[in-house]
């Protein structure tokens, strides 16, 4: 049994040691909810394998693993099992883990990468040399290519096919293993079954050339077919990997210092796990809060827009909530901490999304749903066949089975849906939609509904003047006034403003929570900011306001549309897909902005608790949800959508749980994305026609002895390719 890390076993397994990756929804002492991150992990069918392994402890009530996202949700009882023996059954299983806490994970995702690239490598490098001491053979003419010569590069390629096999190849036939222990037949089984028997067949062949595996060997064909599945897993490696870092990254994003005031009146910088509830902190303009809590001092303005989904800073004073992850935007404010730790309302995020992340998918690939009844039949063509020549012509029976084995290797079939996937998200990426999990493309075929956030979503993430008002007085004239005097203040409702030319003002002074005040040349006191410091009675209707106490103009800021975010609802709509708009902003802004789009079904003020339950409603009623999104509020929702996007510029967190990133902004490529998807589900089962096809022609003809063993293996190239080329169709 492996040690455990200190403070985490079972006989002193407490709240505070298990906190970093654990929540205890009966409180402490009860049943435990852990995160953990898996190491090892090749295809869907390993999730199955993990489950099983760990619901075999007395301990553990439930254990549900996300292919996708390699991660782990842990339901079990500390006090009745050690956290060793949990790692213990998993390293049993053939997988490690370790507590999703940043540092481990870390540096077990770096190990996990270098060594899958040192299987590329290897694989990648040995093909090409197999390759050229193959080239001879197939463009020697007869005669031309001595006995000696052909012999010597047979060893050769023999010799350099040793490593791939003992190495390279290491993850199918440990793959393969556990799926066969563990009674199940997923897609490394017939991988490994035509890898084997490949160089199986191949090694007879060198060693006893007259024997009853004939003369012919295919080191070249295998090396390539090991080399491109290794980069196909490469590929979705690399993106499972960036969304942990991502993950991570927005985990720890919280200061990393907090000035904590001290009773006598002293302050210091402290860390914020060392922040307790009911003490002082003062966050001055530009930073972060280190913890959710209360102001007991000061004013100004807060941008929660990351957290909220609210478009605008929000404008706190003596008395206003403030939550960890926010940016104080101006001023300095005092807070009483009131919740740290885990219990801030932005680790409480992380937690929703990490759990949704955590739930396995509805229905795995259409390769791992094909792949125990294509091994069966495989198996029982080649036995059948074997058995058959054994009473007809005994010297030719292993020549045929292993024939059969050959020509109905899962090369085309393996290679169908990466080949097809990898081409679809190269022309995604040009389009500015960049694919995070490739295997996204199949679940968008089936989406029936987008549901789009808002703020940074369907909006510009800046403010536009709506319209201006005065009473009694020029409001073009006042606004030119309001605009100069814009240029001099930082706030963001300032800059939206602003027009770049400053005019004659002295006596300049920005004050926070209210707005920005200066003289003109007159000597007049001028003021813009909130309507009620401006002007003793306020507009309702305006967001600002400019004046000096004899006139005032009234001004409403509004967020703008994206440039295609009408043509882009409109081309969801033409394709039949059901368009809805869920946000956490005001209701005023959200039925604007639904209007604007001619958005029917909109919903207003919600919560990331709320979106999430939005989402799980309607795909209870059968919808298949398409969520595309930017803030930190959405990241919960954005894992638990059938399918996700997440804005190129959004939140990390966001951006994270995605499954593509909209790095150009560009609403149009999500209805692109759509219909490309369908294509290429299209050219994927083309792919798979294709492989059946080729299957059905071939095997009779070696069932019935009259396939060489080079001809299957030319028809195995053959498939390949016509799989890749086919594939590359997608790039129109």
């Amino acid at each position: 049994m492996s040690a455990s890390p200190p403070g985490l076993h079972a006989a002193d397994a407490d709240a505070q040691a298990l906190a970093p990756f654990t929540t205890w929804p009966d409180g402490p002492g009860g049943v435990a909810l852990s995160q953990f991150q898996v190491a090892g992990m090749h295809c869907a069918a390993c999730s199955g394998l993990i489950e099983a392994a760990l619901l075999k402890l007395p301990g553990v009530a439930d254990a549900s693993v996300n292919a996708a996202s390699a991660r782990l949700a842990l339901r079990w009882w500390p006090a009745q099992v050690a956290l060793a023996d949990v790692l213990a059954a998993l390293q049993a299983a053939g997988y490690r883990a370790t507590p999703d806490v940043a540092a481990p994970a870390r540096e077990l995702r770096r190990q996990e990468r270098r060594q899958a690239l040192w299987r590329l490598f290897v694989a990648g490098f040995l093909m090409m040399q197999v390759m050229m001491l193959a080239t001879p053979a197939y463009v020697a003419e007869a005669g031309e290519l001595s006995a000696d010569l052909d012999r010597l590069l047979r060893w050769g390629s023999w010799v350099l096919t040793l490593p791939v096999m003992a190495f390279a190849a290491g993850p199918f036939f440990s793959g393969a293993w556990r799926q066969l222990k563990a009674g199940q037949l997923g897609m490394d089984v017939p991988v490994t079954l035509g890898i084997a028997v490949t160089f199986v067949a191949s090694t007879g062949a060198l060693f006893d050339p007259g024997g009853p595996l004939g003369h012919e060997v295919y080191f070249d064909s295998l090396t390539m077919f090991v080399a491109l599945l290794l980069l196909a897993r490469w590929f979705e490696l690399g993106a499972r990997h960036r969304a942990a870092d991502a993950l991570e990254a927005v985990a720890g994003s919280l200061p990393m210092t907090a000035e904590r005031l001290n009773d006598d009146g002293s302050s210091e910088r402290v860390p914020p796990e060392a922040l307790r509830v009911g003490e002082r902190i003062r966050v001055a303009a530009g930073e972060a809060f280190a913890a959710d809590g209360c102001v007991l001092s000061g004013q100004g303005f807060v941008n929660e827009a990351l957290l909220t989904g609210e478009s605008a800073p929000v404008a706190k004073a003596v008395g206003d909530a403030v939550v960890a992850g926010s940016i104080n935007v101006d001023g300095s404010l005092v807070v009483a901490v009131q919740r740290v730790g885990a219990d801030t309302t932005a680790q409480g995020i992380v937690r929703l999304m990490q759990q949704a992340q955590s739930q396995r998918p509805s229905a795995n690939g259409i390769l791992d749903r094909v792949a125990a009844g294509f091994t069966a039949v495989v198996l029982l063509l080649a036995l059948g066949a074997g058995i058959a020549w054994w009473w007809i012509d005994p010297s030719r029976a292993v020549a045929v089975a292993v024939a059969v084995l050959i020509v109905t290797c899962p090369c085309a079939l393996t290679l169908a849906a990466p080949a097809a996937w990898l081409t679809a998200g190269g022309a995604l990426a040009r389009r500015g939609l960049l694919l995070a999990d490739l295997s996204a493309l199949e679940r968008l075929c089936a989406v029936d509904t987008v549901v789009f956030d808002k703020t940074g979503t369907l909006s510009e993430d800046r403010l536009q003047l709506r319209r201006h008002w005065a009473v009694d007085a020029d409001a073009d004239a006042l606004l030119a006034g309001a605009r100069s005097l814009a240029a001099l203040s930082r706030h963001p409702h300032a800059r939206a403003l602003a027009d770049g030319i400053v005019g004659n003002w002295t006596d300049v002074r920005e004050l926070p929570g209210r707005g920005v005040q200066a003289r003109d040349a007159a000597g007049k006191l001028w003021r813009l900011g909130a309507p009620a410091w401006v002007s003793q009675e306020p507009d309702p209707a305006a967001r600002l306001a400019f004046g000096c106490g004899d006139c005032t103009l009234w001004l409403d800021l509004a967020e703008a549309p994206r440039a295609d975010a009408a043509e882009a609802v409109a081309a969801l709509r033409t394709q039949g897909r059901r368009v809805r708009l869920l946000s956490g902003d005001q209701p005023a802004a959200v039925a604007r902005m639904a209007a604007a789009l001619d958005i029917a079904h909109w919903r207003a003020g919600a919560t990331p608790e709320s979106k999430l339950a939005a989402v799980r409603d309607w795909q209870a009623a059968g919808e298949r949800v398409l969520m595309v999104g930017d803030g930190i509020n959405d990241a919960p929702v954005l894992a638990a959508a059938d399918v996700r996007i997440a804005m190129g510029q959004g939140a990390m967190l966001a951006r994270s749980a995605a499954d593509a990133l909209l790095l150009s902004n560009r609403l149009m490529a999500v209805p692109q994305a759509l219909t490309l998807a369908r294509k290429t589900r299209r050219v994927l089962r083309q792919n798979l026609a294709w492989a059946a096809l080729y299957n059905l022609a071939c095997v009779p003809l070696a069932l019935a002895g009259l396939l060489p063993p080079l001809a299957a293996g030319i028809g195995m190239a053959a498939s390949s390719l016509f799989v890749v080329l086919n594939a590359q169709r997608l790039n129109r």
